[in-house]
């Protein structure tokens, strides 16, 4: 019988710690192949290969994510822009999608039929092409994790970026805010309980943040002025672990140090109320929608100016540093480590949630 082999224990929930990652993943990586310019990282959300010609792909995978609660409409919406964003952090524009659905027997005909008409809309909307799949329906099936999918970008071999490439120098940017996709789910599955115990105006805000889950403009805008030393040099979407998490991850995939000023990170009213109603940290809950990001302090303003000129709140919160100054954080004037948060608090309080019903 195989033993136990000891070590770091899996997480319950959510995503591998970067120690097992590194012990268990990263040293089986199959056949070596000079193509792969980017492979396996840990904190860095696609693969870039060069096909060629000057051209690159950027590759992204990750869990078909489909919540019927959300409505088929949202769901599928929220399917294919959570695939996208990652996508969309390496710079180049999302073409192609593949999926692999492998759906619950108790979906039918008529779900299947709503949700896939989503997924249909929302690719068309991204200008993104579904290129082959699999479908079909098993026993131990169910959602949300209904599958898997694959989103590839194409585009110039110097154009593309990857959460490793910040510079010391560099001005750090985040979108939108702390907290944003923990507030849309709380509000989205709990506006009645949310609207009774915080008012109708926070449901409303909480819900409303549901459709600003998505990175893919902020990243296509993010560019435009450039890349790596003309402009951007690292984007990472602030998922699992949010804010905190994501900034922590470019700062080790990078090999840099990174200073931040806490007040500088915006969090929402109604994702501030939210995430203290249900006990959550909003700097270390899930925040798909809110982009992280480097460039070059000559085009910080523009980077800043762009975004505000398509409607995305940005905020410029601090700098990178060399790697021996650690992640630092700034608060009323004083310095500490800036850990990762290892443990998203989402998970936890999303499920207590749900135990205490009330929706």
């Amino acid at each position: 019988m195989e033993q136990n082999a000891g070590g770091p224990k899996l997480p319950e929930v959510g995503k591998i710690s970067p120690d097992i990652f590194q012990q268990i993943i990263k040293p089986r990586l199959g056949a070596p192949d000079p193509r792969v310019l980017v492979g396996p990282q840990h904190g860095v959300d696609v693969g870039i290969v060069d096909i060629g010609g000057g051209q690159v792909m950027a590759i992204s995978t990750d869990p078909f994510f489909i919540v019927p609660d959300y409505g088929w409409r949202r769901a599928g919406w929220f399917a294919v822009n959570i695939l996208a964003s990652d996508a969309a952090t390496s710079g180049l524009r999302p073409v192609y999608l593949t999926v692999d659905l492998n759906l619950p027997r108790s979906m039918t005909r008529d779900e299947l039929d709503a949700m896939w008409s989503a997924v249909d809309e929302s690719c068309r909307e991204l200008g993104m092409a579904i290129v082959t799949g699999h479908t079909a329906r098993y026993d131990g099936c169910n959602y949300p994790m209904v599958g898997g999918a694959t989103v590839i970008s194409v585009g110039a071999r110097d154009a593309y970026v990857t959460p490793a490439g910040a510079r010391v120098g560099d001005a750090v940017i985040v979108t939108k805010g702390a907290a944003i996709e923990a507030t849309g789910l709380f509000g989205v599955t709990f506006p009645g309980r949310i609207a009774a115990e915080l008012g109708a105006e926070v449901a409303r805000a909480a819900e409303g943040l549901f459709y600003q889950m998505t990175v893919v403009k902020d990243a296509m805008t993010a560019v435009e002025v450039g890349v790596r030393e003309q402009g951007v040099t690292a984007m990472h979407d602030a998922t699992e672990c949010g804010v905190w998490g994501g900034l922590s991850e470019i700062a080790e995939a990078s090999g840099v140090g990174m200073v931040v000023e806490r007040s500088a990170v915006p969090v929402r009213p109604e994702a501030r109320a939210i995430c203290e109603h249900f006990g959550m940290d909003p700097y270390s809950a899930i925040s798909e929608g809110t982009l992280l990001l480097t460039c070059r302090p000559h085009v910080a303003a523009a980077v800043l100016a762009r975004l505000g000129g398509v409607g995305i709140e940005a905020s410029r919160i601090g700098e990178i540093v060399p790697a021996e100054r650690g992640v630092r954080l700034v608060e009323g004037g004083r310095e500490r480590e800036l850990a990762h948060p290892r443990v998203d608090p989402f998970w936890e309080a999303f499920a207590r949630a749900l135990a205490e019903g009330a929706g």
